[in-house]
């Protein structure tokens, strides 16, 4: 049913997408794209973190006692990212998703870029309420055409002064509304099947095992220095997505049967 090159590029995928947010709280989506994107159409890689994407988050999201501190203050920054996601994603039916791939990789090397240079925005209380529905709504858009969550929603969490601990219950809740309100907007342009959505349940486990994994190196290594690490292979990955946006136009070998519709083309980056 499966090419057992994809089976184990997606499983090997999900075991070390897992095991980095483990460590740092983040990178699922964004390293699952960065190395899916190598052997497989963008909306394909992104009806492939959904499962996974979404059973980690929920169980960030629910740690840390939070919650409903964070609705209060987040609700509009909340509501746009998950609100802009559908328009973003009518993208992919209607623009050449090599172009949104370039996109991708961009916004990969940037975000790898900022993080290096320990660039970091402040945003005062009294900014806060017109900056959280620009992020959100920005953020909203560029999920649905890239997949990506991270860009520019986590710089505004880091932003706002949040403490650690809700900072990271923070990125959990956007990034679990953000995965269900992508599944929404594929789902609506008929970029989901059957047997992605296979795929994409297989790679939960894996998932899971590396977040256990990565928690336990969370114990035994310096997270700066991973931090560093995990950066600078972003960083590498998001030009190589780049790069190979313009450079590879014909279809892999290896490639999943998604059935879509002759309205929705699909390039191979």
């Amino acid at each position: 049913m499966f090419d057992p090159t994809i089976l184990a590029i997606v499983l090997a995928t999900f075991v070390l997408a897992g095991t980095v947010k483990g460590v740092i709280g983040l990178g699922l989506p964004t390293v699952s794209l960065a190395l899916l994107t190598v052997a497989l159409d963008l909306p394909s890689a992104m009806a492939l973190l959904l499962l996974p994407s979404f059973i980690t988050n929920v169980w960030q999201a629910a740690v840390g006692g939070h919650g409903r501190e964070i609705i209060k203050r987040l609700w509009p920054f909340l509501t746009l990212a998950t609100v802009m996601v559908w328009f973003g994603g009518t993208a992919l039916t209607r623009v050449d998703v090599s172009l949104l791939s370039a996109l991708l990789g961009a916004l990969i090397t940037t975000y790898a870029v900022i993080s290096l240079a320990g660039v970091r925005l402040t945003i005062s209380r009294g900014h806060e309420r017109w900056a959280g529905p620009v992020f959100g709504t920005v953020n909203g858009i560029l999920t649905g055409m890239t997949g990506s969550f991270v860009v520019p929603g986590v710089m505004f969490l880091q932003s706002i002064g949040l403490p650690r601990d809700t900072l990271i219950q923070a990125m959990g809740m956007l990034f679990t509304v953000s995965t269900v309100a992508l599944a929404v907007a594929l789902g609506g342009n008929n970029l989901l099947t059957t047997e992605l959505g296979i795929l994409s349940a297989l790679g939960v486990i894996p998932a899971l095992i590396g977040m256990v994994i990565g928690q336990h190196i969370r114990k035994l290594l310096s997270e700066e220095k991973f931090r560093r690490v995990f950066f600078i292979s972003l960083f590498v990955f998001g030009l190589y997505i780049v790069a190979g946006s313009w450079a590879w136009n014909s279809p892999p070998e290896t490639s999943i049967n998604t059935e879509r519709t002759p309205s929705a083309p699909i390039h191979s980056t």
